[in-house]
């Protein structure tokens, strides 16, 4: 199996914050779900830092013109994406994660995996790209069948872009179709990685506050023997 050869994304995280961040295909619930858990870990006073995939100023512009010049190879799809993690990583996610603050990411270095795997390139390959990135505290995987989750983007997006169908593929040429396609090779990768990664499973087709009342009580349970850093402006703790 492809996965077996790339194993072990990632490295143990020897820093004193938390690293949380959500997985799954588009249309599982993830972003709603860590956006809830924001809020309620702000509230409850905790110093919270939160990043997004492929949010990178740097990166952003030059990637918006190649895809909509259709210029990437499934090579270079990955190189960019590479790019825009490893700058937010260095400048935010790491600098984070030394202060002591709890990070919450919406898509981690497994999105890159399962999406490039799909787009045909090495797992071995990949996994190297993202080797220097620590393994989260918690990385929670929102399984959901594929046809709800596909339900639920076709409904709210009137018109599929290129890169997000799949198109780049050459699977088919109707976009539904070809996302469909895309989306399911994606799933596998992640079906895959679930036990190897240590994922925590959340079911996603349950309501959103039973979602979010689970992965509150993970959270709390690898928050027991957190510190938070100090505030140096009032001298004291956040």
């Amino acid at each position: 199996m492809r996965l077996k050869k790339a194993r072990g994304l990632g490295k143990t995280m020897q820093y004193p914050g938390r690293l949380f961040i959500v997985e799954g295909t588009d249309g599982s619930g993830k972003s709603t779900q860590i956006y809830l858990l924001k809020r309620w870990l702000e509230d409850s006073g905790y110093p919270v830092f939160f990043t997004e995939w492929n949010s990178s100023d740097l990166i952003k512009a030059a990637s918006k013109k190649a895809k909509k010049k259709n210029l990437l190879t499934p090579t270079t799809f990955s190189l960019i994406h590479a790019c825009d993690f490893a700058d937010r990583y260095e400048k935010m996610i790491l600098p984070h994660l030394r202060a002591g603050y709890i990070v919450l990411a919406d898509r981690y270095i497994y999105t890159a995996y399962a999406r490039d795997m799909a787009r045909g390139c090495d797992p071995d390959w990949v996994r190297n790209l993202y080797s220097y990135a620590v393994k989260p505290s918690v990385a929670f995987y929102f399984h959901t069948p594929l046809e709800i989750s596909l339900d639920r983007i076709l409904r709210s997006r009137p018109q599929l872009k290129y890169h997000e169908a799949g198109l780049d593929l050459g699977l088919t040429t109707d976009p539904i179709e070809s996302f469909k396609l895309f989306q399911g090779m994606i799933k596998a990768n992640y079906d895959e990685m679930a036990k190897e990664e240590h994922f925590r499973l959340v079911d996603a087709t349950e309501s959103v506050e039973m979602q979010q009342r689970k992965v509150r009580q993970i959270v709390t349970e690898h928050l027991e023997d957190y510190i938070a850093p100090i505030d140096i402006k009032s001298g004291g703790k956040w």
